[in-house]
């Protein structure tokens, strides 16, 4: 359908969904390091500006009130190829996102064509494309083997494999840890990766696919330097303040581009993968 669909981590990134941050609600229950909301606010917007210049057409929902986390709004949802799947999400604080992007979803001409439900639950942080046919699902203490069940039959209506991968405990159900906290595809063969905590399901299927892996020292994990976003193959946005992953991507082709994420993505621990719900990938 014109105008939307998404079976790539890396295609050029046509359409995608923001949400403005909430600038008041429960920061500290939510996890948050309490942010100076004018910053936030200043923040969101550069980083919105900044995705219009490199060529995405960029859908600003409003902020959602008191909910903090729905600024990130990758995680309510999956964009597919033929719509939106609505997730259950595990943290109590983030359950009313899921309709809530719906609507937005809706007004932005993008169909709701599933929903989990029961005792399904996910988030859109473990999920990443691996090609057109094949989606990785992480396996954490928010996406459980209910949700994946519920996507796998899903996305088979479209032609599309589910592949589940295990990931660490790491710091425990208390922390996030997401698939997408570990990997950022940048291109079919290229991606961003911290190898201490991926699982070796991940890196045999890298190795397998000939994708090279740029590692991120361990000191630039906590700042998510393996937060990466690509707007196009090779054409990247990150965090501010990661110096040598960004050395380390420039010397593999890629054009860094770089925003103040200070406010809006480290206070509550999410890069711009996090920020971004993309609508329309296409060549």
């Amino acid at each position: 359908m014109p105008g939307l669909g998404v079976r790539s981590m890396s295609a050029p990134l046509r359409r995608v969904l923001v949400r403005r941050p909430a600038l008041t609600g429960d920061f500290a229950g939510a996890a948050w390091r309490v942010p100076d909301p004018g910053l936030l606010a200043a923040q969101h917007e550069a980083f919105c500006g900044l995705l219009t210049r490199l060529g995405c057409e960029v859908v600003v929902a409003e902020a959602a009130d008191g909910l903090v986390d729905a600024t990130y709004v990758r995680d309510p949802a999956l964009v597919t190829g033929r719509g939106a799947i609505l997730f259950q999400m595990a943290k109590p604080a983030r359950m009313a996102e899921p309709e809530l992007l719906g609507t937005e979803f809706e007004a932005a001409g993008v169909p709701v064509i599933g929903r989990l439900s029961g005792s399904a639950r996910a988030d859109g942080g473990d999920f990443i494309w691996l090609d057109e046919h094949t989606v990785l699902a992480g396996r954490s203490y928010r996406t459980n083997p209910a949700g994946h069940a519920q996507i796998a039959e899903i996305l088979a209506g479209e032609g599309v494999t589910l592949e589940s991968v295990d990931l660490p405990h790491d710091q425990g159900p208390g922390s996030v840890l997401h698939l997408m906290s570990l990997i950022s595809p940048l291109a079919d063969d290229l991606a961003v990766v911290y190898p201490p905590l991926a699982p070796v399901a991940l890196m045999e299927t890298l190795a397998e696919r000939g994708v090279t892996v740029v590692p991120i020292p361990a000191d630039e994990y906590p700042s998510m330097g393996c937060n990466v976003l690509a707007v196009r193959p090779r054409v990247v946005v990150m965090i501010e303040g990661n110096p040598a992953t960004r050395a380390a991507l420039e010397a593999h082709g890629c054009e860094v581009h770089c925003y103040d994420g200070s406010e809006i993505s480290l206070k509550g621990d999410g890069g711009p993968t996090c920020l971004t719900a993309p609508l329309w990938r296409a060549a």
